[in-house]
């Protein structure tokens, strides 16, 4: 199939898309999605792009099932095909490494016992599970995963992370206090941040808009869990993650007027409505001037 890709062996015939002549069904998609998700991971951009193109002419979010998976899981991968043309525009290398929690050496815990951070806390207590090399500068970079960590793990989660001995640990998430105890605070924290999500949708895509209507189901299903105190994603503010980075010993790293001027040119070319502002040490995403995502570099003492 990879010589198929590379040839350009899709065509279509008739308003059917045949690849090398055969109808595409589940198990060619399935190979497909398979042969981009290898093309990302060994860095074969040109490959992870022609396997996308035909994948973006089968997927389908209002199709038959294998259309609807392939949409969502199309999305994924190509966050992953973005941000390595991003870096290679940079002059950065990327490896992609699959890190599975059996390769640790550390004994699993009860499956009943087990938590999110305990497996990853497990995971980061191996460092050759992360095949880091000798004179290699560690740098963690926890995107959007900090919420997912339960509020009392967190402090254990930050512990992990530091004992690798990393020479930087950037965060990014959402800028909203979800995960108090108090139901008043999280539904004012969830108003407040969801709004945001809400508008920008509404000036940004028709409200018939099959892609919207997905979005928006996804958003509703976040917040049905912000009454319950112990829900899937709770999202601390930019200023609280400061609080507990501090206390667990790492020092903020502030961003630099190049980093910012390179951000507010990527949201002038491809973001209208929303902005950046610096907050001491944060960067922070907004729309409209509301504070939507926070990012953050910390180093330790």
């Amino acid at each position: 199939m990879e010589q198929e890709l590379r040839s350009g062996g899709a065509v279509r015939a008739q308003s059917t898309l045949c690849f090398s002549g055969a109808l595409v069904d589940g198990p060619r998609i399935q190979q497909l999605l398979l042969h981009c998700a290898a093309a990302l991971e060994s860095n074969d951009v040109t490959l992870a792009q022609q396997a996308m193109w035909v994948l973006n002419n089968i997927a389908s979010a209002q199709g038959d099932p294998n259309q609807r998976l392939t949409s969502s899981l199309l999305r994924g991968l190509e966050i992953g095909l973005r941000l390595a043309n991003f870096a290679k525009s940079k002059g950065v290398h990327l490896e992609f490494n699959v890190v599975n929690k059996s390769t640790a050496t550390s004994p699993p815990s009860p499956a009943k016992l087990q938590t999110l951070c305990q497996e990853l806390a497990c995971v980061l207590s191996d460092p050759s599970a992360l095949r880091l090399r000798d004179g290699e500068a560690l740098v963690v970079n926890c995107q959007s995963w900090l919420r997912h960590v339960a509020p009392g793990s967190r402090d254990g989660f930050v512990d992990a992370v530091r004992a690798l001995g990393p020479c930087l640990v950037t965060v990014t998430d959402e800028d909203a206090d979800l995960d108090s105890p108090s139901l008043a605070t999280r539904i004012a924290g969830c108003f407040n941040f969801h709004w945001i999500l809400f508008d920008a949708l509404d000036t940004s895509a028709p409200r018939d808009s099959p892609r919207r209507l997905e979005h928006e189901a996804a958003v509703g299903q976040k917040i049905e869990s912000v009454p319950a105190p112990q829900g899937p994603e709770l999202s601390e503010s930019g200023a609280r993650l400061g609080e507990r980075m501090r206390r667990k010993g790492f020092a903020g790293v502030g961003f630099g007027e190049d980093e910012v001027a390179e951000v507010r040119h990527l949201l002038s070319e491809h973001a209208t409505g929303w902005g950046v502002k610096r907050e001491e040490d944060m960067l922070v995403l907004t729309w409209k001037g509301h504070a939507a995502v926070f990012t953050t570099a910390w180093a330790p003492n």
